[in-house]
This record gives structure tokens, sequence and C-alpha cells, in this order.
């Protein structure tokens, strides 16, 4: 809708479509407004009419707007506008008078309404600067749309890039870990990042993402943490809903999730947990995480940057990609981080 909706735009405010259209009007309600009829001669006069109502609106268009009315000299404008056609009527309604030179009745009628033909002039001209100022304003109109869009995408990217080598860091910093125990775990954990960022690099650069894709790819981050994390830690992944053809923007849980367990799961945390909600209807989506932290005294005026960069980055992101479609909520108790997200994808 919105490519037809650019095309048409462009149809419309290309210079040659709209001037011809309202050369074509103009000609034909000359025609049918004159009152002598639908003659070669009548035709004649009326063409030659059109001739100089050209000639004061593109005056108009390209001297007088440009030198006057956009620099706001509007008194010198309105004063030109008016000797412009009042040099030019007469001129007009003499070719006129000549033309029906063998018609005495209708040369009488031209002379005697030579005023109706100066405010049919400064008329026709007025129109013509009033289009030029919708045109203009359609014009600057699209470019700033145009722009705001550009640098909503130029944001949207580099918030990206700064969403996957956080998430990269963290990981690599695991498997580093790993490695010098050498656990038996790093080939898989290899093989799982692997896979990850086989999603991040080529179904990422998308704009969307299919919302099972999504999901794929946190059970596969959730099977990665649990890999480098002990036993016995309470992890879990509740999907609740259909999944159809839904899509997302990509990587808008994942900063969510690390905070949870980054703050969750700890030497600190007794029997530390991360569970994780997803209740899906239709377009409307429900995620919340609840993790474990260490007893302190709540702190409700918790901002959700207090998460790091990660939670600042997509809490923009929600804020460019879904403006007023998305509530954020944080609730905090002295033993459990609560995030609730409420999306409509639609």
């Amino acid at each position: 809708m919105q490519n037809f909706t650019d095309k048409v735009y462009k149809v419309v405010t290309n210079r040659y479509v709209y001037h011809s259209f309202f050369w074509l009007i103009l000609f034909l309600g000359l025609n049918l407004t004159d009152g002598r009829g639908l003659s070669f001669i009548a035709l004649a006069n009326e063409f030659a009419n059109l001739i100089f109502y050209g000639l004061l609106v593109y005056l108009n268009l390209l001297y007088l707007i440009p030198s006057f009315l956009r620099t706001k000299n509007y008194f010198t404008y309105l004063g030109s506008l008016l000797l412009m056609v009042g040099i030019v009527t007469p001129i007009q309604s003499l070719a006129s008078y000549f033309i029906f030179f063998s018609y005495e009745d209708i040369q009488f009628d031209i002379l005697k309404n030579i005023n109706w033909a100066f405010g049919q002039s400064f008329i026709i001209v007025s129109i013509s600067s009033m289009l030029n100022i919708v045109t203009d304003w359609l014009r600057q109109n699209q470019q700033t749309q145009e722009l705001e869009r550009k640098n909503i995408e130029s944001e949207l990217q580099f918030l990206k890039t700064q969403v996957n080598p956080h998430f990269l860091f963290n990981t690599l910093n695991n498997l580093y870990a790993l490695t010098l125990k050498k656990s038996e775990k790093a080939p898989e954990i290899v093989l799982k990042l692997s896979e990850m960022m086989r999603y991040m690099l080529y179904e990422c650069n998308e704009k969307k993402v299919t919302l099972r894709k999504e999901i794929n790819f946190l059970q596969n981050y959730l099977e990665l943490e649990m890999l480098r994390q002990p036993q016995g830690i309470d992890v879990q992944l509740n999907v609740k809903g259909q999944i159809r053809n839904q899509e997302i923007a990509p990587l808008v849980f994942i900063a969510f999730i690390e905070n949870s367990f980054k703050h969750g799961i700890n030497a600190n945390i007794e029997e530390g947990f991360v569970h994780i909600f997803l209740d899906i209807n239709d377009d409307d989506i429900q995620f919340s995480v609840v993790n474990s932290k260490e007893s302190k005294v709540p702190n409700i005026s918790r901002k959700v940057k207090s998460g790091g960069i990660g939670l600042v980055n997509v809490k923009r992101r929600l804020e460019i990609l879904y403006p007023n479609k998305y509530k954020l909520e944080i609730k905090e108790s002295p033993k459990t981080y609560e995030i609730k997200l409420l999306m409509n994808l639609d």
C-alpha cells in the first residue's frame, strides 16, 4: 500500500503532469463557460487567451513567487502581480478584439467587459500561486518524511550493531572460561553459537523476521546458557498460544533474557532461576521474564537502563519500531526482578 501511495504521489507532484492537467482543465472550462459556442473562431480565441494566461502564470511562478512571495515580501508581490495583470490584460483583450474582427457585437462585449477579463486573469494567476504553495508544501513534507525515515533506519542499524557485539562479547567470555577448564561442553557451545550467529548475520538484516524463527533463536540461546550453568539451575521457557505467520523485529527479547541471567544467576544467589513466558494471542504478545536476585531493598524508581546498554538499546528500538504499540513494565521485590513487555505486532 505504501509503494502504491508513493507512486501516486510521484505522479501527482510531477510538474509536467499537474501543469498539463491544469491547462487542460482550464481550456475545457473556458470553452464550456463561453456563451459563443464551440465554433472554430471561439476555440481559436480561447486558445489565444490560454497563451496569455500561460504568460501570466509562468511569469508568476518563475519570477514573482521566487523573488517576492518566498522572501515574504507580500505587499511587493501583490503589487507586482496586479501590475503584471494590468499590463497583460489589455493586450489580451486587444488580441480577442482582432480575432473577432467580423463580429462587431462580440468586439463591443470585449471592450465592455475588460474589467471582467482583468478579474478572470487575476483569479487564474492566484490559483496558480495557491497550487504552487500546496505542491511546495507536499514536496517539502515528503522530503522531511523521507529524511526522517532514513534517519530512523540509520539509527536502527546502529542500535542493532550494538546489540549483536554485546551478545557475542558475553557468549565468547563464557566460551573462553570453559576452554580454560578444558570442558567437554565447549564444542557444543561452539555449535550452538554458530547456529545463532548464522541467524544474526543473515536473518536479522531484515526489518522483521517470523516469530517462529525468533523463538527458535531464544531456545538456542537458553540451551547454550544451560550448557555453561551449574546443575540444578531452574530455567524455563513457556510458550502459550498459536505461532502462525506473525512477524517481529529481530532481537527484541534477547536483551531482557541476557539481563536476567546476568543478575539472576550467580554465586551469591541460592536456588537461582530464570522463568520466561511468552503468551501469543494473534498479533498481541505478552513477554515476561522473572529472575531471582540478591536480597536487597526494592528500588521502585529503577529505570530500564539499569540493565546496561542492552536494555537501553532495546527500549529505543521499541520506541522506533512499535510507537504506541508496546508497554514495558518493571517490577522488583526483595528476591525477584520481573520485566513484562506487551506488544502489538500489527
